[in-house]
């Protein structure tokens, strides 16, 4: 069996029929293996809570367990849909740390996935839908049941369905798999869309900014606050949101894991038939508690289920970017030898402790992705059975005792106002949450002195935003803020720029008042400050937007984040931005990054496809060729992306346009034929819309190619040029690689794990320091990035080759799954990924 499904060499039929048998709590406690400054010890465990899911603490230390019973109680997952899955409310009587009072909440649910308390009651989503319940005479049992929203989850497989109810620190509640949020105001839930995120379990940090990740990829992050990226309808932002913060994949279980459904694929196993990287990485949840040794604060706790362990990453801001490190190397922060035991959610509480959601079976996989190598071991390790156990775990500093949290539904409303110092993140977001929902009047005045009390940052940044949620907030407040003559938070100055443009919209003399105030904090040059003031600039008018983009942009033009920032703000507003740049005296000289931000001016112009401006384009085209004029030329090929992906019907002309007959405009492969589309004109002969590639491409191929370029000029001109031709000190080149044209598979492998040279490019050897010694993995850009990159850089400048779908990237991420370093070209040159025979994920 090992050779049928290609399994490591060390794989023998003892270990894969071996059984796995559930052990009690104390045999469970003295498998786990953590950091000697930790401990552990148990919360819950079965019968008190079943298949639990997610956890959360409410605002009288309770914890709520959302209990998926329904999940996969049979090998094949039968009668998925039964209705007795449950919310639960464990309470803890005697302090000693572990519950002993069970209240089943609400039940007979379908697959429940996750829940966020709200007043006296809580957010539930189930059965695909969200749901407002609430308990009305304190009897911890639901009394309504109102529908939010029935297409909330998305999907009714449990893998891809929406999940997660974080309560950000704007008010909103914000979702994994999802591109929806939800606010309460007044007594009616509004639904608003928002940007994509992550798969299963999404957190915050200190400022809001939201972290998710994928089973592939276990850290992402959003570096600009959500609905500023997707705002501009004519643009698609390539960078900033859904970034990828690691790049390392390793993990270090502390038992075999045969049971996994790509156990069969060579590599995905070491030689003691571990787990070597994340295959179902999920939970990402960045600690904001006191529970744990310093060191611990502000990281980034990842859970592996299919390896029984948790992974952690040290979180380091780097003025508007976010760097991770490993601190444990070579280890697990928490790992279990038990294959039993399953992370699937972490959250803290009121004590400032780590808490682990432990689903506590053998089989975590969906019916709908079984492999038929996982579902015969599992059969055979008897590992489908028994389910309904769990067990929650509480992670704390050693020897630490047990902390009996005052109860914050207790506290008055100037207490829970202190409670925003606190330096428990848990207290501050339950403070806040509490006291919008109270709205007390009473409250303003001591919110606002707080909001201004530079001595306490992060309740600087609640109080405004308790105001907020309140809809208490002044304009003088904001102002008052902006006017500071020195920044001491820059943080604090962010969330007053996002503030000051709800404040400022129906008032003109307050707009006017926080103009001066940000053309003078543009002056201080700090950069996360100045990315806010791009995007916070779009909100008032044209005439002061375009002044703070210049000023911005002259120093900030090199950053994909800032040129997508800027786009992003000009919703509507390209073509005039455009004509401005074009006039400018600073914008005469040619620069890489100039030219991609024209290009990308132009796209989302052409995007827009209003037939005056899109005229307006031809007639600036038609007064200089791109050989003579660099902004030409970045107009040309902005223009040809938007029409390598243009549906609408063409644009009517008086004339035959220059480009359609002149030999200047054929340089890039986004050539005429492409720009025809968007256009007609008397005596117009219609020609074969294609790039020209030898390998003559579909119109999904087209499409693919056009967003490559997107892509390609935020992700990868920076090392490789905006024409392909490299970049000293950075990157080789990709125009004319045989690297580039030659074998695919060979070519997404490099993107997937790195490189490291010397490389060899037509004849010419590129070293460090001429280039960077190593090219790092780009395996956190989805397969279908990878592929639009891929295809692009294949088919440009005098590259020519077939491009790349999206399945060849998901099938080499699984045939060289478990690779964790970047591959030498010697290595590369003479490898073959296995063939996976069941062709299953």
């Amino acid at each position: 069996m090992c050779i049928i499904f290609f399994l490591s060499t060390s794989c023998n039929t003892q270990e894969k029929n071996e059984p796995s048998p559930v052990l009690s709590i104390q045999e469970a406690l003295s498998k786990f293996e953590l950091n000697n400054d930790l401990s552990i010890q148990l919360v819950a465990a079965e019968p008190l809570v079943e298949d639990p899911v997610f956890t959360s603490f409410d605002e009288k230390g309770r914890l709520w367990v959302v209990e998926m019973r329904g999940f996969m109680n049979s090998i094949d997952g039968y009668d998925e849909l039964a209705p007795n899955g449950r919310i639960s409310i464990l309470e803890d009587i005697n302090g000693d740390g572990e519950m002993d009072k069970k209240t089943i909440y609400l039940d007979n649910l379908i697959l429940p996935r996750a829940l966020a308390t709200v007043t006296n009651g809580a957010l539930v989503a189930e059965n695909m839908a969200l749901w407002w319940t609430q308990d009305l005479d304190g009897d911890l049992v639901a009394d309504t049941k109102i529908l939010v929203d029935p297409d909330y989850a998305g999907s009714n497989l449990p893998e891809h369905a929406g999940n997660g109810l974080l309560r950000g620190i704007d008010n909103w509640y914000y979702n994994a798999k999802s591109r929806f949020r939800y606010k309460l105001i007044g007594q009616k839930w509004i639904k608003d869309s928002t940007e994509f995120r992550g798969q299963w379990g999404i957190s915050q940090d200190n400022y809001g900014r939201l972290y998710y990740n994928y089973n592939w990829s276990p850290l992402h992050a959003d570096l600009v606050p959500p609905n500023y990226f997707n705002r501009n309808l004519n643009h698609s932002s390539t960078s900033g949101i859904d970034q990828g913060l690691t790049a390392d994949r390793e993990i270090f279980p502390v038992r075999e894991n045969l049971a996994i459904n790509r156990g069969y694929i060579p590599g995905t196993l070491d030689e003691k038939n571990r787990l070597k990287e994340f295959t179902s990485a999920c939970s990402p949840f960045y600690f904001r508690g006191n529970g744990l040794p310093q060191q611990y604060s502000e990281n980034v706790f990842i859970c592996e289920p299919s390896g029984n362990l948790i992974k952690r990453n040290r979180v380091k801001e780097n003025g508007i970017f976010i760097q991770t490190t490993s601190p444990d190397q070579g280890r697990s922060v928490i790992a279990s030898q038990d294959e039993r035991f399953r992370p699937v959610s972490l959250t803290s509480g009121p004590d400032g402790a780590l808490y682990i959601t432990d689903m506590y079976r053998g089989l975590i996989q969906h019916a709908a992705y079984i492999s038929p190598y996982l579902k015969e071991i599992t059969i055979n390790r008897k590992l489908e059975l028994p389910t309904h156990y769990g067990r929650i775990w509480r992670i704390s500093g050693k020897n630490q005792k047990n902390k009996t949290a005052p109860k914050l539904s207790e506290l008055k409303s100037h207490e829970l106002i202190q409670k925003l110092k606190h330096p428990n993140g848990w207290h501050r977001d339950m403070a806040q949450r509490l006291l919008v929902e109270k709205n007390d009047n009473n409250t303003v005045e001591s919110l606002e002195k707080l909001a201004l009390d530079d001595r306490y940052p992060l309740a600087q940044i609640h109080a405004l935003w308790t105001l907020e949620g309140m809809e208490k907030l002044d304009a003088k407040v904001i102002i008052l803020l902006l006017r500071k003559d020195k920044i001491k938070s820059p943080q604090v100055t962010i969330h007053a720029l996002r503030l000051a443009e709800q404040v400022s919209a129906n008032n003109s003399s307050v707009k006017e008042a926080l103009k001066n105030a940000m053309l003078k904090i543009v002056k201080t040059n700090i950069p996360e400050i100045n990315l806010q003031l791009v995007l916070s600039s779009g909100s008032f008018s044209p005439k002061f937007n375009f002044k703070v983009l210049l000023a911005i942009l002259e120093q900030k033009i090199d950053e994909p984040i800032f040129r997508d920032a800027a786009l992003s703000s000009l919703y509507d507003r390209e073509f005039a931005f455009l004509q401005l740049l074009i006039r400018q005296k600073t914008w005469q000289n040619k620069t890489s990054s100039k030219a991609i931000f024209i290009e990308m001016l132009t796209t989302a112009i052409s995007n827009k496809y209003e037939p005056l401006e899109m005229q307006k384009l031809v007639q600036i085209l038609d007064k200089s060729a791109p050989s003579d004029d660099w902004k030409s030329s970045a107009i040309f090929r902005g223009m040809s992306v938007a029409a390598s992906q243009h549906k609408k019907s063409p644009i009517q002309l008086s004339t035959a346009p220059r480009f359609s007959t002149s030999t200047d405009f054929e340089k890039s492969n986004l050539n005429i034929s492409q720009l025809n589309n968007l256009f007609d004109w008397p005596g117009k002969i219609n020609e074969v819309d294609s790039l020209k590639s030898t390998f003559l491409l579909t119109n999904s191929e087209k499409a693919s190619f056009a967003k490559g370029r997107q892509y390609y000029v935020s992700t990868c001109a920076g090392c490789h040029g905006e024409d392909g031709e490299g970049v000293k000190r950075m990157g080789p080149p990709l125009n004319n690689s045989e690297w580039v044209t030659g074998n695919e598979t060979r070519l997404a492998m490099i993107l997937i794990h790195g490189l490291e040279g010397p490389l060899t490019v037509n004849g010419v050897q590129y070293q460090s320091p001429e280039i960077l010694p190593v090219m790092p993995s780009m395996a956190s850009l989805d397969n279908g990035r990878i592929a639009n990159i891929l295809t692009y850089i294949r088919n440009e400048w005098n590259n020519n080759a077939p491009a790349v779908k999206s399945g060849t990237i998901a099938e080499l991420r699984l045939s060289t799954q478990g690779r964790v370093l970047p591959w030498k070209p010697k290595d590369l040159l003479q490898y073959e990924p296995p063939i996976n025979p069941l062709n299953k994920p």
